[in-house]
C-alpha cells in the first residue's frame, strides 16, 4: 500500500501537468482545478507516506526499465526518513505556489501552461527525491531545468525575460555535463546506477575515484544550487513570475544540488580535496552573496542572492561532514523563503513596483490608493496597512532568515555553525557515513567564520529591506519612480492564506530539531541542538547587524542633502555599510562582465568567424562548383548549333589532323 501511494506522488502532478496542457486552451475554467487539485493530493499522499513509513525505516523497490547491454537501468524508488521530508516540504510549497497562482496570474492568458508547467516542476523534483537510481534522478533532474527555462520566460515578451531563461538553462547545463560524467564514474567503479549500489561501494572501499566523480558531481551542484562561479542565473530568473521564485528558490530546483550531495555523503567524505573544494565554495557565495544582497534595489534580487547565501550554509555543513544540519537548514529555509518569496508577490501586487527605492520614496497616496495626496512620509505607510497580512508575515519570514530566536532560521542555522564548530576542533559529525579524519579541522574553522561573517551580513540586509519597504525616511516629494508605486488592492484570499500556511513552519519547524526523537529520528540521528557558545555568538552577530544596519539608516537620512530630499533622493543604509564596495556589490562583483569577456565575446567572434569562412570560403567554393558546369554547358553548346557544314568542316579537320599525327608517328 505504502509503494502504491508513493508511486502515485509524482505520478499526479505530472498527469495533472498533462492534462492541463491538452485541456488548457479547450477549456479554460478546467485550468485552475487540474493545477491545484492534483498538486493538493500529491501533498497529502506524501505527508501519508512519510506517517506510514515512520522514521529509521527504509522502502527499497526496483524493476529493470530497460536491457541495456551493460549496466541496468532501474526503475526505482528509495525511501528514508531524508526523501519523505522533503517530499512532504515539496507538496506543501508547490500547493501554495498553485493556489496562490489563480489570484496572482488571474488575468494571464498564458496561466494554462504556466500552471502545467509548475505542476511537471513539482512531479521533475519528488521523481528526484522518491529516485533509487542515478540516471532515473538525471532524468527529473533535467526536466527541471527545461521547466525552469519556460517559467523563467513566461513574460516571453520581455527582453530581460528572454535572456533570464536562456542564461539559466545555459549556465546550469554547463554544469549538468560533467555531472553526467560523474555518475557515469560512479557506475563504472560501483557497477550499477543504483543508489544504495553506489553507497555500498563506497562504505567498503570500491570506489576508486571518488574524487574524480565528487568533483565532476560538484559541477552540476554547483549550477543546479547556484554556488560559485555557476551562480549568476538565479538574481537573473527574478524576471520569471514571483510564484516561480519560491518555488525554485524555496523546494525545487536549488534544493535539488544540496540534496544529491546529502544524498551521495558517503562518495564525498572518502575525499578531502572534494570537501575542500565544496566548502570554500560555500565560504565564497555565502559572503559574496550577502554582500550583494546588501546593495539590490529590486526586493526579489535581495531574496535571490539570499537563497544563493542560505544554499552556501547548507553546502557548508555539508563541507564539515554534517548532512542532518544541511538538511535541517534546507526544511527551514523551503518554508520561509517561500513565504517571503510569495509575501512579496503581495507587496509588489500592492505597489505595482519592484524597487525598494520606489517604496521608500512615498509621496503620499490618497487613502484609496487612486492617487497622491501631497502628505509626504504616508505612501510607505499606506501600503503597510494596506497589506497587513504580507507585512506580518514578511516580517516573520525576515526574522527566521536572520536566524533570530525562536524563529525557525535560528535554530537551523546555528545547528550549522555547531558542525563547524566541531570539525573546527576536530570532531566532524560524520554519524559513521564517512572518515571524519577527512574533514580538516582548517575547514570547520573557515565555514564557521564564513557563517557568522554571513549572519552578520545576513542580518543588515533583512534590516535594509525592511526599513526601506515599509519605514523609509528623508523622502517628502513626489515624482521619480513613485508614480510607478501606487497602492491600489489588498492581497486576494487565495494570496493571502498561503502566506500564513507558511507562517507557522517559519515560526515553529525549527523547534522539531530539539528533541532527538522529533527530526533527527527521521535523518541520521545526529543532535541538532546548538551549543550555547554558538548560539550566543550567533544571535549577538545577528543583533549587532540589525544595529549596524538601523544606524546606518539613522546616519543617510540626517546626512541626505535638502535638494536631494526634494529630489525625492532615498536614505539607503546600504551605501553608508558598504561604502566604496556597494557600487561593485550592485553590480554582483563584475562576475557576469568577466565571464562576458572570458566565454560570452570569444564564443561571439568564433561564430562570427565561422559565419565568415562559411559565407565567404565554403560558399565560394559551392558557388564556383555549380557555375563550372554552367560555363562548360555553353561552351559545348556553342559547339552543338545544327549547322551541318559547320559539322562536316570540323570532321574534315580532324581527320586531316589524325593523318598528319599517323604520318609523323610513322
Amino acid at each position: 500500500m505504502t509503494l502504491t501511494l508513493a508511486i502515485l506522488v509524482p505520478l499526479l502532478p505530472f498527469l495533472g501537468a498533462l492534462a492541463g496542457l491538452a485541456c488548457g486552451r479547450r477549456a479554460p475554467g478546467m485550468a485552475r482545478p487540474l493545477a491545484v487539485l492534483p498538486t493538493l493530493t500529491a501533498a497529502v499522499l506524501a505527508v501519508v507516506v512519510a506517517a506510514r513509513l515512520g522514521p529509521g525505516h527504509i522502502l527499497d523497490a526496483a524493476t529493470e526499465l530497460t536491457p541495456t547491454g551493460g549496466v541496468q537501468i532501474y526503475l526505482s524508488l528509495n525511501l528514508d526518513g531524508i526523501a519523505v521530508l522533503l517530499a512532504v516540504l515539496v507538496g506543501v510549497v508547490a500547493t501554495c505556489v498553485q493556489v496562490y497562482s489563480t489570484a496572482y496570474l488571474r488575468e494571464d492568458p498564458r496561466y494554462p501552461s504556466y500552471a502545467a508547467l509548475v505542476s511537471l516542476f513539482t512531479s521533475a523534483m519528488l521523481l528526484v527525491l522518491y529516485s533509487g537510481d542515478l540516471i532515473v534522478l538525471l532524468v527529473g533532474w533535467e526536466v527541471m531545468g527545461i521547466c525552469s527555462y519556460f517559467l523563467v520566460g513566461h513574460h516571453w515578451e520581455r527582453e530581460d525575460a528572454r535572456s533570464a531563461s536562456i542564461k539559466a538553462f545555459l549556465v546550469t547545463k554547463l554544469g549538468d555535463v560533467p555531472f553526467l560524467f560523474g555518475i557515469f564514474v560512479l557506475a563504472g567503479d560501483a557497477g550499477t546506477f543504483q543508489i544504495n549500489g553506489v553507497i555500498g561501494a563506497a562504505t567498503t572501499g570500491h570506489l576508486h575515484h571518488a574524487t574524480l566523480a565528487a568533483l565532476l558531481l560538484l559541477c552540476g551542484v554547483a549550477g543546479k544550487s547556484a554556488q560559485f562561479p555557476l551562480h549568476t542565473w538565479l538574481p537573473d530568473a527574478m524576471a520569471g513570475p514571483t510564484p516561480v521564485s519560491a518555488l525554485i528558490h524555496a523546494a525545487t530546483m536549488v534544493a535539488a544540488g544540496v540534496y544529491l550531495v546529502a544524498r551521495l555523503m558517503p562518495v564525498f567524505l572518502l575525499s578531502t580535496a572534494a570537501l575542500v573544494v565544496l566548502g570554500v565554495m560555500a565560504v565564497i557565495t555565502m559572503i559574496g552573496s550577502a554582500l550583494c544582497a546588501l546593495a539590490q534595489d529590486d526586493l526579489k534580487r535581495v531574496l535571490a542572492y539570499s537563497t544563493v547565501g542560505q544554499l552556501g550554509y547548507m553546502t557548508g555543513a555539508l563541507a564539515v561532514g554534517d548532512r542532518d544540519a544541511a538538511l535541517f537548514h534546507l526544511l527551514t529555509h523551503g518554508a520561509f523563503k517561500a513565504l517571503l518569496f510569495l509575501a512579496t508577490g503581495v507587496v509588489i501586487h500592492a505597489a505595482h513596483t519592484n524597487s525598494l527605492t520606489a517604496m521608500a520614496r512615498p509621496g503620499g497616496l490618497s487613502p484609496d490608493g487612486s492617487g497622491i495626496s501631497g502628505t509626504g512620509g504616508s505612501g510607505a505607510g499606506l501600503l503597510r496597512r494596506r497589506v497587513p497580512d504580507a507585512y506580518t508575515t514578511m516580517g516573520i519570514g525576515l526574522l527566521a532568515l536572520a536566524g533570530v530566536p525562536p524563529f525557525s532560521g535560528f535554530f537551523s542555522k546555528e545547528s550549522v555553525l555547531t558542525a563547524a564548530e566541531q570539525a573546527a576542533n576536530g570532531h566532524a559529525l560524520t554519524d559513521g557515513l564517512g572518515p571524519a579524519g577527512n574533514v580538516p579541522c582548517f575547514l570547520g574553522w573557515t565555514v564557521l567564520v564564513g557563517g557568522l561573517l554571513t549572519a552578520l551580513l545576513t542580518a543588515m540586509y533583512v534590516a535594509r529591506l525592511w526599513l526601506l519597504a515599509f519605514h523609509p525616511r528623508g523622502a517628502q516629494s513626489v515624482g521619480g519612480e513613485n508614480a510607478g508605486a501606487k497602492v491600489t488592492t489588498a492581497e486576494p484570499a487565495a494570496m493571502r492564506w498561503p502566506l500564513w500556511l507558511l507562517a507557522v513552519p517559519s515560526l515553529a519547524l525549527g523547534l522539531v530539531g530539539l528533541r532527538t526523537n522529533w527530526l533527527p529520528a527521521w535523518l541520521d540521528g545526529v543532535s541538532l541542538t546548538p551549543s550555547l557558545p554558538t548560539s550566543l555568538i550567533g544571535t549577538g552577530v545577528a543583533l549587532l547587524g540589525f544595529s549596524l544596519a538601523y544606524a546606518a539608516w539613522r546616519r543617510a537620512a540626517a546626512t541626505l542633502p535638502a535638494d536631494a530630499v526634494a529630489a525625492g533622493a532615498v536614505a539607503d543604509p546600504g551605501r553608508v555599510l558598504l561604502g566604496p564596495l556597494f557600487g561593485p556589490a550592485r553590480d554582483g562583483f563584475g562576475v557576469d562582465r568577466l565571464y562576458d569577456r572570458l566565454f560570452v565575446r570569444p564564443v561571439l567572434g568564433a561564430a562570427e568567424l565561422v559565419a565568415f569562412l562559411d559565407r565567404e570560403v565554403v560558399e565560394t567554393y559551392v558557388k564556383g562548383a555549380a557555375i563550372s558546369p554552367g560555363l562548360v554547358g555553353r561552351v559545348v553548346r556553342r559547339a552543338q548549333n545544327g549547322n551541318t557544314q559547320g559539322y562536316l568542316s570540323a570532321l574534315a579537320a580532324g581527320v586531316v589532323v589524325l593523318a598528319i599525327v599517323v604520318a609523323v608517328a610513322q
